[in-house]
């Protein structure tokens, strides 16, 4: 497959929507379930891809476009989304990433990027160099991460209840 920039941000515009209709009915205690304590809730998925809309993605390209390698990316606070997952509903949480999801794709849309922008580069703080089209190809792939560990969570809901079917249901044995 060839990077494709509409593509990209058909899949990044679906991201919210396909998150939403994941847990739409469920009872609200799932929304903070865990996989184990080393892993998080969908509450906390939800505040985690916020932060990212506000602090990693547009910063980053806006880097790449206007600094290049003159200015390192920002670090992403790892843990700040714990705070926001508790301070608020899951309803506001994912109102609030599909408006800033909504913004984004408008802001990356009006910059027109072309062809060319897509090997201009910055640097990111642990792996150096990185291109326009892996950033933007990450965001996408981020995105796909988080909907698979959304459906692992909601999978192991039912761990115990599938029985011998279990063998065949890799969700349940990750």
């Amino acid at each position: 497959m060839q990077f494709s920039l509409n593509q990209t941000l058909n899949q990044l515009e679906n991201t919210p929507a396909v998150l939403k209709s994941m847990v739409v009915g469920i009872p609200t205690d799932m929304l903070t379930t865990k996989e184990n304590e080393d892993r998080w809730s969908i509450k906390e998925v939800v505040a985690h891809l916020i932060i990212c809309e506000k602090t990693n993605w547009l910063d980053r390209i806006n880097i790449i476009l206007y600094k290049g390698n003159n200015q390192p990316f920002v670090p992403i606070d790892m843990v700040i989304h714990f705070k926001l997952a508790q301070e608020k509903t899951f309803e506001e949480l994912i109102s609030e990433f599909q408006e800033r999801r909504e913004k984004a794709i408008t802001k990356i849309r009006l910059l027109n990027l072309q062809p060319s922008d897509f090997n201009k580069t910055g640097l990111h703080p642990t792996l150096g160099k990185v291109n326009m089209e892996q950033l933007l190809a990450t965001w996408a792939t981020h995105d796909l991460s988080h909907l698979i560990q959304v459906s692992r969570i909601l999978a192991k809901q039912y761990d115990h209840m599938v029985g011998p079917f279990k063998r065949y249901l890799n969700v349940l044995n990750t």
